[in-house]
């Protein structure tokens, strides 16, 4: 079952096995964020793995599965693993409350609840967890441009690779690459050139706006799109809307056949399984883009197995 709050600044997950315990955690923290509810353990994982928490009240004894075995699947997933966890039970002992931290619990409430006592620890660890995720940004943007860096690229691909070939569905890759981007730099000069690539992870961001979507600079005037669950003919669409945004720009490039900063394009969407790699499919939008780069550049290539890359 799913209820949710006013407020969706955060997201909590409260997992029980009583109604009557989760009507009552509802109830004391109702202003605190988006609520979501498990009443077993494999309906936990799965909510957690669609919902995306910010925090996750768990209860210890549950039929089945209980809540250690629940933090322990939780910990070992790459999509939950920065998820904090605070265990709810009955139990009292150091052994217990020692159990919950070895697991990945970041804190232990004994019941019965104190609402005072649970809004208060609940409120402290969705502090810290906003700072960790704060730093976490920082640490995985490009200091230049503001869009995710390589170290988040690889980071991001991790995630959606597992999530996509989980799900069974299409994830989309998008390379660029700035077209005569050395000698705007010889003709504008490098300062000109970063604020070029600035315009241009700017248009791209502006660009790119359904959810879970990311930039990555990929290095030096070469950036990468992550498009979540989009397929073949989604991609193609969206690399066409993106060559045509750059244009709207009008940066002027008086080194470039069009007068004006364009860019190439390289494109692949694949539901990943278990025969195919990250690097495999960077490898394939890297061969796309090339193809654009090799047709005359200012266009759009899409990645196909026989021969590389073809015009789209």
């Amino acid at each position: 079952m799913e209820l949710e709050s006013h407020c969706v600044s955060s997201r909590l997950l409260l997992v029980d096995d009583s109604p009557t315990n989760l009507r009552f955690l509802a109830h004391v923290l109702h202003h605190m964020g988006e609520l979501f509810f498990a009443t077993d353990g494999p309906s936990a994982l799965q909510i957690a793995r669609d919902k995306q928490p910010d925090l996750i009240l768990l209860d210890v004894e549950m039929p089945g599965m209980s809540g250690y075995e629940v933090c322990q699947q939780i910990k070992q997933d790459p999509l939950l693993a920065d998820v904090a966890v605070i265990f709810v039970t009955s139990h009292q002992s150091m052994e217990h409350e020692v159990r919950a931290l070895e697991v990945g619990g970041v804190d232990f409430i004994s019941k019965p609840l104190n609402p005072p006592i649970v809004r208060a620890r609940v409120r402290t660890h969705m502090t810290l967890k906003q700072q960790s995720d704060k730093l976490r940004r920082l640490a995985n943007r490009d200091g230049m441009t503001g869009v995710f860096n390589r170290r988040a690229l690889d980071e991001i691909l991790s995630v959606e690779f597992r999530r996509h070939m989980r799900i069974g569905a299409p994830l989309g890759l998008a390379m660029l690459d700035v077209d005569f981007f050395k000698h705007y730099n010889d003709c504008y000069g490098h300062l000109q050139g970063d604020d070029c690539l600035r315009h241009i992870a700017r248009t791209i961001v502006a660009s790119t706006r359904r959810p879970a979507e990311s930039v990555c600079r990929y290095g030096g005037e070469e950036f990468m799109v992550v498009l979540p669950n989009c397929n073949a003919e989604q991609t193609l669409q969206y690399g066409h809307w993106l060559l045509d945004q750059i244009h709207r720009l009008a940066l002027p490039h008086q080194n470039s056949d069009s007068g004006i900063v364009t860019i190439s394009v390289g494109l692949h969407s694949q539901i990943p399984n278990e025969t195919t790699s990250i690097p495999e499919l960077i490898q394939h939008c890297d061969e796309a883009l090339y193809c654009a780069k090799h047709h005359g550049r200012d266009q759009v290539c899409v990645y196909q197995a026989a021969d590389a890359g073809v015009d789209a």
